[in-house]
């Protein structure tokens, strides 16, 4: 059962591209036994087209108000686990609502990290056609203060696995993950 910091039930990983949001929180998912969401893929679900075909035919602000939308829906549902777009800490009203309604965990890397894990930027509209370590620099500092104002905990993935992170999110929160129940026959 997943209960945390001053009761709330959710579990929101924000940060960067490249950190390992979705794969961290589906792995907190598994281990907690409860659904496990990608806001970027709930848009794409909804929408019924990828997020690039969002942003090439519609812009990044409707892609932002689509995100939004799909935000204020899965923070309704609890317990989850949820995995945000890195961009989704840039409303303000998105920061209140993470921070109103679940335990928000800052997963940060490097930047020489994150250059490697998102390779040449393919399938990522806000890296298209750019200087790639100059463009994650700029997002970085644009975003970096945004997530730290709303994290109730931060936890650098660099040269770390995945079910390490998770692990380390779990204990920092002081949440035990129910053993598996198995059968033995």
């Amino acid at each position: 059962m997943l209960s945390g910091m001053l009761g709330k039930r959710n579990i929101y990983l924000i940060g960067p591209m490249g950190t390992g949001k979705s794969a961290v929180g589906r792995h907190i998912g598994r281990l907690l036994g409860v659904t496990f969401y990608d806001s970027d893929a709930e848009i794409e679900r909804q929408a019924g087209v990828d997020i690039p075909f969002i942003f090439d035919r519609e812009g990044e602000a409707r892609f932002r108000a689509r995100e939004r939308e799909a935000l204020v829906a899965l923070c309704q549902k609890e317990p989850i686990v949820l995995a945000t777009g890195g961009g989704a800490v840039l409303e303000p009203e998105n920061r209140k609502l993470l921070h109103d309604t679940g335990i928000v965990v800052y997963l940060e890397t490097s930047l020489s990290q994150q250059l490697h894990r998102v390779g040449k930027g393919r399938g990522r509209p806000l890296l298209k056609d750019v200087d790639l370590p100059a463009r994650l620099a700029e997002l970085r500092a644009v975003r970096d203060p945004l997530y730290r104002e709303i994290a109730d905990l931060t936890l650098s993935t660099d040269n770390r696995r995945v079910a390490r992170v998770a692990n380390l999110v779990l204990d920092e929160l002081g949440i035990k993950p129910e053993p598996l129940d198995v059968d033995r026959a």
